[in-house]
């Protein structure tokens, strides 16, 4: 199977994924702490996706035309809307209030692993189309800022 369409089995698996946490009531956090981390994830996507354009918004793995992206929240991930997302997830599914369901970590490590596979996909792509993304991967951390 080809990037592209592996990134969009990946994006339906991660949206269904999502929607069964939200169907659930087990996506939203239920602390005070969740709840900012959940926030910090929103405003990390906004400003992720204000930098990038909406050039960015594709179901599959696509290079965009432009030129590859290095500032903003690009300059410390190469994959901030991805980090925002599994923030976002993880932060939901470990605060409701007590131990977390086993199926509601099932669901978080499916969305966990069908992001990783869009990554996977895009990264190929992109150092297939673009050069200078060598260098960028080799010093920019995938998901968390000078750690992964």
């Amino acid at each position: 199977m080809n990037a592209k369409n592996r990134s969009l089995g990946a994006l339906v698996l991660l949206i269904g994924a999502a929607l069964l946490l939200v169907q659930r009531h087990e996506i939203a956090a239920r602390t005070g702490a969740g709840l900012a981390l959940q926030g910090i994830a929103v405003l990390l996507m906004i400003w992720a996706r204000l930098t990038f354009g909406i050039r960015s918004f594709h179901a599959t793995a696509n290079p965009t035309e432009g030129g590859l992206v290095t500032n903003g929240p690009y300059r410390y991930w190469r994959h901030p809307i991805y980090a925002a997302v599994l923030l976002f997830v993880w932060t939901g599914v470990l605060t409701q209030g007590g131990p977390p369901a086993v199926d509601a970590l099932a669901l978080a490590g499916i969305a966990t692993v069908m992001t990783a596979i869009r990554i996977q996909a895009e990264e190929q792509l992109l150092l297939a189309s673009m050069p200078e993304y060598a260098a960028y991967a080799a010093r920019t951390k995938r998901l968390v800022p000078f750690v992964f």
